[in-house]
């Protein structure tokens, strides 16, 4: 989603500006989204399946609740994103600008549609709504009763803008490093100096967004929602006002106390807006099963670092920027830029390890036990070897996946006329034989 926005800019100033520049940036970021499609689709598709194979039980419980928000999933947004990629990929420069720029934004339009149905599916097993159990007949399942509750699950919202903020901000950032390497290694330096210039001041937005809008409205939905939650990811134990929030520690949860350095009433504050509102601890939900504390602790505490952490980069960065352009020859805030989209990516990783764990021991919050979600019939040496399976599979897809990035990125983005003879030669022979006898076809 955030390098399909990138690349829907780069469009817009294409068509606007018919600089060159912009075009030769538009082929050779097509390719990087293209990759980038395709292990997500390799790597994400595993999971349709495991429904069935590993998940038998929740898929029976929540079959009719769950499937139809996935169908829905595959048949208003996946469509829409294949039916136009190969448009996207292929259209090059036999469609027009007009026309490739309605393919990208078609493409990049299904992805934010798909990430909306997924993330309405997520929510629900959050926060469950508009939904009965039927007793009869045998086994009990969970049925829809009311579909807006279902798709507006009280934590929808907050999180759909925060995973999208969070995925432009790593698009964004994926520019800027890629730039700022050029820039660094005095190679492709007008298109390097044109990425940063359009990345920087939407990673400075989105920076800010992040910490001050998206982030904070969702922290105040898992409170009133799912306080177990947040008392994992705050480390907190006793209920009290003015909590604090902690900035780093460390939770022993056998002597279930917490140790760190914490900012007085900041959680209080961020909950509530109110220095002295009571926030309830873990101690306070008596035998109610709660999450490994610590490791919820740490990934919410990773996501929260970093995502400050981009806001003095992004303004240092745009300062060095407006200040006679001495961002393009500040060789250690390039090497900052760089890495940037890895701490990027390393806060989305945190930021759903956070919700995911911090359910536990549910799988649907309150309603299904995750140990009771699974199929009955695999036992232990099944989940094993499948585990070990995935993880030598999806090792070598993220190898395979690292090699052919870099390889893109050390090539740089190829001459514009060879960028627009390789678009049609890449087409299949039919489309190819249209286009050469109808040369505005399209």
């Amino acid at each position: 989603m955030g390098l399909g926005l990138m690349l829907v800019v780069i469009g817009l100033i294409y068509w606007r500006t018919k600089d060159p520049r912009w075009r030769q940036l538009s082929f050779f970021w097509v390719k990087v989204y293209a990759l980038i499609f395709a292990i997500g689709v390799a790597t994400g598709v595993v999971q349709e399946f495991e429904f069935g194979t590993n998940w038998a039980e929740y898929s029976r419980f929540v079959g009719n609740v769950f499937g139809s928000l996935l169908a829905a999933e595959g048949v208003f947004a996946f469509f829409l994103e294949g039916g136009f990629l190969g448009l996207m990929i292929f259209g090059g420069n036999r469609l027009g600008p007009r026309m490739w720029l309605l393919a990208t934004f078609l493409v990049v339009f299904g992805a934010h549609l798909s990430a909306l149905w997924i993330i309405m599916a997520n929510s629900w097993m959050q926060t469950p709504a508009g939904f009965t159990i039927a007793a009869t007949p045998l086994p009990a399942r969970a049925v829809m009763t009311d579909f807006w509750q279902t798709v507006f699950t009280p934590s929808f919202i907050p999180r759909l803008l925060h995973v999208w903020v969070a995925s432009w901000t790593v698009g964004s950032a994926l520019l800027l490093s890629v730039g700022a390497w050029y820039l660094l290694k005095k190679r492709h330096l007008d298109l390097a100096k044109s990425m940063v210039a359009l990345a920087l001041p939407f990673f400075v937005v989105f920076a800010f967004l992040n910490v001050s809008l998206s982030g904070s409205e969702q922290a105040r939905e898992v409170a009133g929602n799912q306080p177990i939650k947040l008392a994992s990811m705050e480390g907190l134990w006793e209920s009290q006002s003015c909590a604090p929030a902690y900035v780093v520690g460390w939770v022993d949860q056998e002597a279930r106390t917490t140790t760190g350095i914490s900012i007085p009433c900041l959680l209080s504050f961020l909950v509530a807006y109110d220095l002295n509102a009571t926030v309830e601890g873990l101690n306070s939900f008596g035998a109610e099963p709660i999450p490994p504390v610590n490791l919820v602790f740490q990934a919410y505490h990773a996501m929260v670092g970093l995502g400050f952490l981009f806001v003095p980069i992004a303004l240092v960065a745009l300062l060095l920027f407006f200040w006679k352009r001495r961002l393009y020859e500040s060789r250690w805030m390039l090497r900052i830029l760089v890495v940037t989209v890895f701490l990027a990516t390393a806060a989305i990783t945190a930021g759903w390890w956070t919700a995911e764990i911090g359910r536990q021991p549910w799988i649907v919050y309150k309603v299904l036990e995750t140990a009771k979600a699974g199929s009955p019939v695999l036992g232990g040496v099944d989940v094993l070897a499948s585990l070990i399976m995935f993880i030598v599979l999806y090792a070598i897809l993220f190898v395979l996946f690292l090699y052919l990035l870099n390889a893109k990125i050390q090539a740089g983005p190829e001459p514009l006329e060879s960028a627009e003879t390789a678009a049609v030669s890449s087409l299949p022979d039919t489309f190819r034989d249209v286009f050469r006898r109808h040369p505005r076809a399209g």
